[in-house]
């Protein structure tokens, strides 16, 4: 089994910051890719960021930004923790989405519940 559990989200003004978890846990020895994806009102899902967790691959620890987060979006992973952070400031009201968490492992990919995120004065 696996579980993913998301939290952080909430409501922030524009130029705020919010910083968002993705604890994974169970049987995720072969996870690696560890990502957020956010879905807009509307549109499909998109992803925000990924970082590569497996330390076996030569491209450990890459990380990939959507353009509309270079610059402002930071995904890392603790050390020692299966958990994944995206660190989201001066965030914009067209950020507003429900963020999801996902995990690649050889078996497939997994899903988090989501995670409403509302940039609004």
């Amino acid at each position: 089994q696996v579980k993913i559990v998301e939290s952080g989200g909430g409501l922030v003004q524009p130029g705020g910051s919010l910083r968002l978890s993705c604890a994974a846990s169970g049987n995720i020895a072969s996870a690696y890719v560890m990502g957020w994806y956010r879905q807009q009102a509307g549109k499909q899902r998109e992803l925000v960021a990924s970082l590569t967790t497996a330390t076996t691959l030569p491209n450990h620890d890459e990380t990939k930004y959507a353009e509309s987060a270079k610059g402002r979006f930071t995904i890392f992973k603790a050390a020692a923790e299966n958990t994944v952070y995206l660190e989201m400031d001066n965030l914009k009201p067209e950020d507003t989405a429900i963020y999801y968490c996902n995990l690649f492992m050889t078996t497939g990919a997994y899903w988090g519940q989501g995670t409403q995120v509302t940039v609004s004065s």
